[in-house]
């Protein structure tokens, strides 16, 4: 049930009413760039398009790429999109941003919820990137240090939290920089565990020994993190909001319906002329905390009514 919002900005930096109309009489082609699994992004970006009148088949055409979770396909992805000459590359986190930056830098690059932009690289400022990359970031890393608070007050006894890293992803270094700042004024000790691929995961989940929560990085794949840390009976959480659906305990993180609804809305600015260097790196518009009372349940935890009523969305 939904309980709250929580707006940090007041208004998108990038906000157009959804009636402007996309350039006509051209048709762009756009490559799009995911790591892995493509929804939500895939639906929420392509319905904001139509509405502000782009027509796929019409006016535009996508040109599809996914690495399938594999970081190390996502150079020659990239490279196959800068190939192709396409007027944009949309790039989905992290990883596939700093792919997509590497692949080109004269095709307009529209960043689709990547951590912190100037710490992993992609660009030098936010206000002004004064490159070829602009788009919406989802401050992922300060999110993940509200996570050791949330998890201490549920927990108030626990000592050790895992921090499950995405070793190729070069945001695992402001992620774990947070998490350790956060555990430090929590009482908490943070341990990392770098995962180089997918397949480490379940053997280092295995390997896990008296920890009382994980957080996991939001670029490695939800469903298999969250199942893994219910399977190992660990209190967990990720800055995705799709990681409490997916069975984990919690998640503080941003709207992913804004920041795939305003990379959508820069898109179209790019495609109707602005540069993007001249286009801000804009941050999340609304922050969400949402629990899963039925993984609390299987875990055996009771929540604190402090952490219910502070809740947007419980599941239940």
């Amino acid at each position: 049930m939904k309980r709250r919002q929580l707006l940090v900005t007041a208004t998108s930096a990038v906000a157009l009413p959804f009636a402007s109309r996309a350039q006509t009489g051209k048709v762009f082609r756009v490559g799009v760039l995911v790591l892995g699994q493509p929804e939500p992004f895939w639906t929420i970006f392509r319905e904001t398009l139509k509405d502000l009148g782009y027509v796929e088949g019409g006016n535009i055409d996508f040109a599809f790429r996914s690495a399938e979770f594999v970081l190390a396909r996502l150079d020659t992805l990239a490279a196959e999109l800068a190939a192709l000459n396409v007027d944009a590359i949309v790039a989905v986190q992290t990883p596939a941003a700093l792919a997509a930056k590497k692949a080109t830098r004269t095709i307009p690059v529209v960043l689709a919820g990547v951590g912190d932009a100037v710490a992993t690289g992609l660009v030098t400022s936010l206000a002004r990137p004064e490159a070829n990359l602009t788009g919406v970031s989802t401050a992922t890393a300060e999110l993940a240090g509200k996570s050791v608070e949330l998890l201490k007050e549920i927990l108030p006894a626990a000592r050790r939290i895992a921090a499950i890293a995405n070793a190729p992803d070069p945001f695992h270094k402001p992620f774990l920089g947070q998490l350790d700042k956060a555990g430090g004024q929590s009482g908490v000790a943070i341990e990392p565990v770098m995962i180089e691929r997918e397949s480490d995961l379940e053997r280092a989940f295995a390997g896990l020994a008296d920890i009382d929560a994980v957080i996991v990085q939001p670029s490695l794949s939800v469903n298999h993190t969250a199942g893994l840390a219910l399977a190992h009976r660990l209190p967990s959480a990720s800055a995705s909001r799709r990681f409490p659906t997916a069975g984990g305990l919690l998640s503080y993180a941003a709207n992913i319906q804004h920041i795939y609804r305003d990379s959508a809305v820069y898109l179209d600015r790019i495609l109707k002329g602005a540069r993007p260097g001249d286009l801000p790196v804009q941050g999340p518009v609304q922050i969400e905390f949402v629990i899963n009372l039925v993984t609390a349940k299987r875990l055996g935890l009771t929540m604190p009514q402090s952490i219910l009523i502070r809740a947007d969305e419980v599941l239940e």
